[in-house]
């Protein structure tokens, strides 16, 4: 479904800055796999999105989606087919429009929002309703009124309005307290599940890690340094888990963010 071909990526070459963020990286998903992906600043998580979603061209390597080469589509061409979510929970609607505004422009609904239908409106209450976060009922609200919660679940509603083949979560409850964190989780399974849409999830909490989805990779350097998938990864736990970094990656897991979580 997502095949990563010898990806690389070093960025400022040839000066006292140079950094390779990905050392030839290769990877393969397959449809429906919801796969955890967690490692130390640095390590290339975020810059594996970007080079999936297009915000840069690798120096090497390739890209296919669906069997497609889209090494070198454009970002708004890949967001047809590419969901993404980032940690800002700002990032992923437009403030200064009402909720059943970004939801029409989600969904592509008649253009002008004026000429949102009834139907249309039906149905997105009947969507922000299984958020249980009583949004149905503020569909004329502006979306910067909400809570930090309540627009990144709105955000991954978005993104799935017309499921994409591939949905990227970069850290998406990073920036959220732990009890609306452990809500936009489950809703986020329930999505997943629902429309079984193959997705990638950077996370800097090692349990959910294990917890969620039917594989975990660790990476470290650009590289990928680790990758359980069920049954292997059932039963493992942080511990284990850590072990199993040290004997891939050569050395002991050192992120305070990581280990504190």
């Amino acid at each position: 479904m997502l095949t990563l071909s010898h990806l690389s990526k070093t960025f400022n070459p040839g000066t006292v800055n140079e950094k390779k963020a990905l050392d030839n990286l290769s990877l393969h998903l397959d449809p429906g796999e919801f796969v955890t992906i967690i490692g130390s600043n640095g390590a290339g998580k975020s810059t594996l999105f970007n080079a999936i979603f297009g915000d840069f061209y690798t120096d090497s390597g390739a890209v296919l989606l669906d069997g497609k080469d889209i090494t070198f589509q454009p970002p708004y061409v890949r967001a047809k087919q590419i969901g993404r979510l980032y940690q800002d929970p700002m990032r992923g609607s437009a403030p200064g429009m009402s909720i059943e505004e970004n939801l029409a422009l989600a969904a592509g609904s008649g253009g002008w929002f004026s000429h949102i239908t009834r139907a249309d409106k039906a149905r997105f209450r009947d969507q922000l309703a299984q958020l249980n976060m009583g949004l149905e009922g503020r569909m004329k609200q502006p979306v910067g009124l909400l809570s930090g919660g309540q627009r990144q679940a709105l955000a991954l509603l978005m993104s799935t309005m017309v499921p994409p083949k591939l949905l990227l979560l970069d850290e998406h409850t990073a920036a959220l307290d732990p009890a609306t964190a452990e809500k936009v989780l489950e809703i986020t399974k329930d999505v997943v599940a629902r429309h079984h849409i193959t997705t990638l999830m950077v996370t800097h909490n090692m349990q959910n890690a294990l917890d969620l989805g039917n594989r975990t990779l660790m990476m470290d350097g650009g590289r990928i340094v680790l990758d359980l998938k069920d049954p292997e990864r059932k039963g493992l736990t942080v511990p284990d888990l850590l072990e199993q970094f040290r004997s891939g990656a050569g050395k002991n897991l050192d992120n305070d963010r990581i280990l504190l979580s």
